[in-house]
């Protein structure tokens, strides 16, 4: 079985594409999407039908939380809350309705045992979960989810951990990485065997264009900059 994880797409629709097209060239069992369809790039409606036509496995991600529910933070008055609010006028009802219905994670029984799923901790996308935390509050989450696997996303840089029998996944960030390098990040999940194995990958895309579209629709400037570069300032 060979599950790919996805992650904060972030309404680039440039990656996507080339994120599926890369996803072709491996035999890829079933998708799972972590959330965060939304926010920050220009094309939230046609990442959301791409999803939808695709029918992959996905979560509810924080910004996904916050335009479809319309929940605007008092203390987020910079960049992001200019987006989602940009986002909310920019999508159909059908859009909307799509992202409230969305889970706030899941569960895949996989040959090497139970795989769950979410976008930040497993009841609330918001809080992110810390995957530097301490081998026993990370031990303690793995048996109280009963998880051989636990894949999250919110930091939009790839990383692997194991603690005890449990691998914890972050795939990355399809729209918007912040590993200091441009493209798309995915984690390809290779679950047979004895030991499961985990591969990062950056996928190339046209992140000029990614970054062309932002300027067009005028949304902030440092959301262009972050997605030639890969980093935040």
């Amino acid at each position: 079985m060979r599950l790919a994880i996805l992650s904060d797409i972030h309404a680039n629709i440039h990656a996507l594409t080339a994120v599926k097209r890369f996803l072709g060239e491996h035999a890829i069992s079933q998708v799972v999407v972590l959330g965060d369809l939304v926010g920050y790039g220009a094309s939230p409606g046609p990442v959301i039908d791409f999803i939808r036509r695709e029918g992959w496995t996905c979560g509810l991600g924080s910004s996904d939380a916050r335009v479809a529910f319309d929940v605007r933070v008092a203390e987020r008055r910079g960049v992001s809350e200019t987006v989602l609010a940009w986002t909310r006028e920019n999508l159909a009802p059908e859009h909307l309705e799509f992202l409230r219905r969305l889970p706030a994670g899941g569960r895949v029984n996989t040959p090497v045992g139970r795989l769950r799923y979410f976008h930040g901790s497993p009841h609330d996308p918001e809080q992110r979960l810390d995957l530097m935390a301490q081998d026993r509050e990370l031990g303690a989450l793995a048996e109280q989810l009963g998880a051989r696997l636990v894949v999250v996303g919110g930091s939009h840089i790839p990383l692997t951990r194991h603690v005890g029998d449990t691998i914890f996944v972050d795939p990355g960030s399809v729209g918007l990485s912040l590993n200091h390098e441009p493209g798309a990040d995915v984690a390809i999940l290779e679950l047979q065997g004895l030991r499961p194995k985990i591969s990062l990958h950056k996928v190339p895309y046209d992140f000029h264009s990614a970054a062309f579209d932002i300027m067009a629709w005028s949304l902030p400037p440092v959301i262009a900059e972050v997605i030639k570069t890969g980093r935040m300032g």
